[in-house]
Protein backbone atom coordinates (compact mmCIF):
# COMPACT_ATOMS: atom_id res chain seq x y z
CA UNK A 1 0.00 0.00 0.00
CA UNK A 2 1.35 3.40 -0.99
CA UNK A 3 2.43 5.55 1.95
CA UNK A 4 0.85 8.95 2.52
CA UNK A 5 3.49 11.49 3.49
CA UNK A 6 3.25 14.76 5.39
CA UNK A 7 3.75 18.01 3.48
CA UNK A 8 4.81 21.11 5.39
CA UNK A 9 5.34 24.65 4.14
CA UNK A 10 7.39 26.99 6.32
CA UNK A 11 5.74 30.33 5.59
CA UNK A 12 8.31 32.99 6.34
CA UNK A 13 9.85 35.92 4.52
CA UNK A 14 13.02 35.35 2.51
CA UNK A 15 14.99 37.50 4.97
CA UNK A 16 14.13 35.29 7.97
CA UNK A 17 16.96 32.95 7.00
CA UNK A 18 19.79 32.70 9.53
CA UNK A 19 22.29 32.67 6.64
CA UNK A 20 21.80 36.28 5.53
CA UNK A 21 24.43 37.54 7.97
CA UNK A 22 22.13 39.97 9.75
CA UNK A 23 20.85 41.67 6.58
CA UNK A 24 17.11 42.33 6.53
CA UNK A 25 16.06 44.64 3.70
CA UNK A 26 12.38 45.70 3.96
CA UNK A 27 11.25 43.83 0.86
CA UNK A 28 8.14 41.74 1.57
CA UNK A 29 7.34 38.96 -0.89
CA UNK A 30 5.57 36.26 1.12
CA UNK A 31 2.17 36.61 -0.64
CA UNK A 32 3.63 36.37 -4.15
CA UNK A 33 5.97 33.52 -3.27
CA UNK A 34 3.24 31.62 -1.43
CA UNK A 35 0.57 32.10 -4.07
CA UNK A 36 2.46 29.98 -6.58
CA UNK A 37 2.74 27.21 -3.98
CA UNK A 38 -0.99 27.40 -3.24
CA UNK A 39 -1.82 27.22 -6.94
CA UNK A 40 0.44 24.20 -7.33
CA UNK A 41 -1.21 22.39 -4.41
CA UNK A 42 -4.64 23.18 -5.88
CA UNK A 43 -3.54 21.72 -9.21
CA UNK A 44 -2.63 18.43 -7.53
CA UNK A 45 -5.54 18.52 -5.07
CA UNK A 46 -3.11 18.26 -2.16
CA UNK A 47 -3.49 19.65 1.34
CA UNK A 48 -0.54 20.45 3.57
CA UNK A 49 0.45 22.12 6.82
CA UNK A 50 1.62 25.73 6.73
CA UNK A 51 3.88 26.59 9.67
CA UNK A 52 3.44 30.35 9.65
CA UNK A 53 5.62 33.05 11.20
CA UNK A 54 3.37 35.32 13.29
CA UNK A 55 4.72 38.61 11.96
CA UNK A 56 4.02 37.42 8.41
CA UNK A 57 0.45 36.60 9.42
CA UNK A 58 0.09 39.99 11.09
CA UNK A 59 1.22 41.80 7.93
CA UNK A 60 -0.75 39.57 5.53
CA UNK A 61 -3.98 38.34 7.20
CA UNK A 62 -5.62 37.81 3.81
CA UNK A 63 -2.92 35.28 2.95
CA UNK A 64 -3.60 33.30 6.14
CA UNK A 65 -7.33 33.29 5.38
CA UNK A 66 -6.66 32.06 1.83
CA UNK A 67 -4.52 29.19 3.15
CA UNK A 68 -7.13 28.21 5.73
CA UNK A 69 -10.07 28.45 3.34
CA UNK A 70 -8.32 26.09 0.91
CA UNK A 71 -8.28 23.40 3.59
CA UNK A 72 -4.66 23.53 4.70
CA UNK A 73 -3.62 23.15 8.32
CA UNK A 74 -2.34 26.24 10.13
CA UNK A 75 0.71 25.62 12.32
CA UNK A 76 3.00 27.87 14.35
CA UNK A 77 6.53 28.83 13.28
CA UNK A 78 7.04 31.30 16.10
CA UNK A 79 6.18 34.99 15.96
CA UNK A 80 9.45 36.57 14.87
CA UNK A 81 11.31 33.48 13.57
CA UNK A 82 13.73 33.49 16.48
CA UNK A 83 15.50 30.14 16.98
CA UNK A 84 14.93 28.61 20.40
CA UNK A 85 18.58 29.09 21.33
CA UNK A 86 17.95 32.88 21.30
CA UNK A 87 14.93 32.58 23.58
CA UNK A 88 14.14 31.43 27.08
CA UNK A 89 10.91 30.13 28.55
CA UNK A 90 9.47 33.61 29.19
CA UNK A 91 10.30 34.97 25.75
CA UNK A 92 8.93 31.87 24.02
CA UNK A 93 5.70 32.27 25.96
CA UNK A 94 5.49 35.85 24.73
CA UNK A 95 6.17 34.72 21.14
CA UNK A 96 3.39 32.13 21.34
CA UNK A 97 1.00 34.53 23.06
CA UNK A 98 1.47 37.05 20.25
CA UNK A 99 1.17 34.37 17.58
CA UNK A 100 -2.08 32.97 18.98
CA UNK A 101 -3.49 36.47 19.45
CA UNK A 102 -2.83 37.33 15.80
CA UNK A 103 -4.33 34.04 14.59
CA UNK A 104 -7.46 34.49 16.71
CA UNK A 105 -7.86 37.94 15.19
CA UNK A 106 -7.69 36.47 11.69
CA UNK A 107 -9.39 33.07 12.06
CA UNK A 108 -11.21 33.39 15.42
CA UNK A 109 -11.38 30.00 17.16
CA UNK A 110 -8.92 28.08 14.98
CA UNK A 111 -7.05 25.31 16.83
CA UNK A 112 -3.28 25.44 16.30
CA UNK A 113 -2.12 21.86 16.83
CA UNK A 114 1.42 21.96 15.50
CA UNK A 115 4.65 23.86 16.07
CA UNK A 116 7.93 23.97 14.21
CA UNK A 117 10.87 25.76 15.78
CA UNK A 118 12.68 28.12 13.41
CA UNK A 119 15.90 26.50 12.12
CA UNK A 120 14.83 23.12 13.57
CA UNK A 121 16.27 24.53 16.80
CA UNK A 122 14.79 21.98 19.20
CA UNK A 123 17.35 19.74 20.88
CA UNK A 124 18.21 18.79 24.45
CA UNK A 125 19.62 22.27 25.08
CA UNK A 126 16.22 23.77 24.30
CA UNK A 127 13.94 20.97 25.52
CA UNK A 128 12.42 23.44 28.02
CA UNK A 129 10.36 24.63 25.05
CA UNK A 130 8.31 21.42 25.00
CA UNK A 131 6.57 22.24 28.27
CA UNK A 132 5.68 25.66 26.91
CA UNK A 133 4.15 24.08 23.80
CA UNK A 134 2.02 21.80 25.98
CA UNK A 135 0.86 24.76 28.05
CA UNK A 136 -0.30 26.53 24.89
CA UNK A 137 -2.31 23.51 23.78
CA UNK A 138 -0.11 22.27 20.97
CA UNK A 139 -0.53 18.59 20.22
CA UNK A 140 2.60 17.97 18.17
CA UNK A 141 5.99 19.34 17.29
CA UNK A 142 7.83 19.00 13.97
CA UNK A 143 11.25 20.41 14.87
CA UNK A 144 13.51 17.39 15.22
CA UNK A 145 16.09 16.84 12.48
CA UNK A 146 17.52 13.41 13.44
CA UNK A 147 20.98 13.85 11.94
CA UNK A 148 23.73 16.30 12.92
CA UNK A 149 25.39 17.67 9.78
CA UNK A 150 24.71 21.35 10.26
CA UNK A 151 26.02 23.50 13.15
CA UNK A 152 22.62 25.21 13.38
CA UNK A 153 20.49 22.13 13.95
CA UNK A 154 20.28 18.35 14.25
CA UNK A 155 19.80 15.73 16.97
CA UNK A 156 21.93 12.62 16.58
CA UNK A 157 20.23 9.50 17.89
CA UNK A 158 16.67 10.84 17.71
CA UNK A 159 13.96 8.54 16.31
CA UNK A 160 13.22 8.89 12.62
CA UNK A 161 9.53 7.94 12.82
CA UNK A 162 6.73 9.81 14.62
CA UNK A 163 6.83 9.25 18.39
CA UNK A 164 5.61 10.67 21.67
CA UNK A 165 8.52 12.83 22.66
CA UNK A 166 9.95 12.78 26.16
CA UNK A 167 9.92 16.19 27.82
CA UNK A 168 13.18 15.22 29.54
CA UNK A 169 15.16 13.89 26.56
CA UNK A 170 14.09 14.69 23.00
CA UNK A 171 15.89 11.56 21.73
CA UNK A 172 13.60 9.27 23.69
CA UNK A 173 10.02 8.13 23.39
CA UNK A 174 7.65 8.53 26.32
CA UNK A 175 4.26 6.99 25.64
CA UNK A 176 2.71 9.09 28.40
CA UNK A 177 3.91 12.35 26.82
CA UNK A 178 1.16 14.79 25.80
CA UNK A 179 3.16 15.82 22.73
CA UNK A 180 3.74 13.97 19.47
CA UNK A 181 6.92 14.53 17.45
CA UNK A 182 7.14 14.15 13.67
CA UNK A 183 10.85 14.28 12.75
CA UNK A 184 12.14 14.97 9.26
CA UNK A 185 13.74 11.62 8.35
CA UNK A 186 16.97 11.33 6.37
CA UNK A 187 17.77 8.66 3.83
CA UNK A 188 19.74 5.87 5.51
CA UNK A 189 22.40 4.23 3.35
CA UNK A 190 24.59 1.79 5.23
CA UNK A 191 25.94 3.87 8.14
CA UNK A 192 25.22 7.18 6.45
CA UNK A 193 22.20 9.42 7.04
CA UNK A 194 21.55 11.81 4.17
CA UNK A 195 18.98 14.61 4.51
CA UNK A 196 16.83 14.82 1.37
CA UNK A 197 13.30 15.74 2.51
CA UNK A 198 13.23 19.41 1.64
CA UNK A 199 14.95 22.76 1.85
CA UNK A 200 18.48 23.08 0.50
CA UNK A 201 18.60 19.31 0.04
CA UNK A 202 15.71 19.49 -2.40
CA UNK A 203 17.53 22.20 -4.33
CA UNK A 204 21.00 20.64 -4.47
CA UNK A 205 20.29 16.97 -5.19
CA UNK A 206 19.30 15.71 -8.66
CA UNK A 207 15.62 14.90 -8.99
CA UNK A 208 16.36 11.27 -9.85
CA UNK A 209 18.22 10.83 -6.54
CA UNK A 210 15.47 12.58 -4.56
CA UNK A 211 12.83 10.35 -6.12
CA UNK A 212 14.82 7.18 -5.46
CA UNK A 213 15.73 8.19 -1.91
CA UNK A 214 12.23 9.21 -0.86
CA UNK A 215 10.85 5.98 -2.33
CA UNK A 216 13.39 4.11 -0.24
CA UNK A 217 12.25 5.92 2.92
CA UNK A 218 8.66 5.04 2.04
CA UNK A 219 9.47 1.35 2.18
CA UNK A 220 9.44 1.67 5.97
CA UNK A 221 7.60 4.84 6.86
CA UNK A 222 6.00 8.08 5.70
CA UNK A 223 8.31 11.06 5.47
CA UNK A 224 7.78 14.68 6.46
CA UNK A 225 8.71 17.02 3.62
CA UNK A 226 9.33 20.75 4.05
CA UNK A 227 9.46 23.67 1.63
CA UNK A 228 9.90 27.44 1.95
CA UNK A 229 7.95 29.53 -0.59
CA UNK A 230 10.96 31.84 -1.12
CA UNK A 231 13.01 28.80 -2.23
CA UNK A 232 10.92 28.48 -5.38
CA UNK A 233 10.43 32.18 -6.14
CA UNK A 234 12.58 33.73 -8.85
CA UNK A 235 12.08 37.18 -7.32
CA UNK A 236 13.88 36.28 -4.08
CA UNK A 237 16.56 39.01 -3.68
CA UNK A 238 20.20 37.92 -3.88
CA UNK A 239 22.41 39.55 -1.25
CA UNK A 240 26.18 39.67 -1.04
CA UNK A 241 27.07 36.77 1.26
CA UNK A 242 29.97 34.47 2.00
CA UNK A 243 30.42 31.72 -0.59
CA UNK A 244 28.90 28.99 1.64
CA UNK A 245 25.91 31.05 2.73
CA UNK A 246 25.28 32.20 -0.83
CA UNK A 247 25.38 28.61 -2.08
CA UNK A 248 22.98 27.31 0.58
CA UNK A 249 20.63 30.28 0.23
CA UNK A 250 20.32 30.56 -3.54
CA UNK A 251 21.47 27.40 -5.30
CA UNK A 252 18.66 25.74 -7.24
CA UNK A 253 15.94 28.35 -6.66
CA UNK A 254 15.14 28.34 -10.38
CA UNK A 255 14.25 24.61 -10.32
CA UNK A 256 12.84 24.13 -6.80
CA UNK A 257 9.19 24.63 -7.70
CA UNK A 258 9.45 22.21 -10.62
CA UNK A 259 11.01 19.64 -8.31
CA UNK A 260 8.17 20.12 -5.82
CA UNK A 261 5.66 19.64 -8.62
CA UNK A 262 7.37 16.39 -9.65
CA UNK A 263 7.14 15.09 -6.07
CA UNK A 264 3.47 16.05 -5.84
CA UNK A 265 2.90 14.04 -9.00
CA UNK A 266 4.78 10.95 -7.76
CA UNK A 267 4.00 10.80 -4.03
CA UNK A 268 0.88 11.13 -1.94
CA UNK A 269 0.83 13.92 0.64
CA UNK A 270 -1.52 15.18 3.36
CA UNK A 271 -1.57 17.53 6.33
CA UNK A 272 0.67 16.68 9.29
CA UNK A 273 -2.25 16.47 11.72
CA UNK A 274 -4.00 13.98 9.43
CA UNK A 275 -0.94 11.74 9.19
CA UNK A 276 -0.66 11.76 12.98
CA UNK A 277 -4.37 11.01 13.39
CA UNK A 278 -5.06 14.19 15.38
CA UNK A 279 -8.38 15.99 15.49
Amino acid sequence: MEKINALSIDLEEWFHSELLEGQRPPIFQAPEATQQVLDLLDRYQTKGTFFIVGEVAERHPELVRAIFERGHEIGCHGFSHQPLWRLNEDSLREELRRFHSVMEGILEKVVIKGFRAPCFSLDNRTKWALRVLVDFGHQYDASIFPVKLNPLYGVSGAPMQPYRISLKDVRKEDRSSPLMEFPTPPLTLWKFKIPIAGGFYLRIFPLSFLHWGLKRINRKQPFLFYFHPWEGYEGTPRLKLSFTNRLISYYGIHSALKKLEFLLNHFKFARVDQILGLR
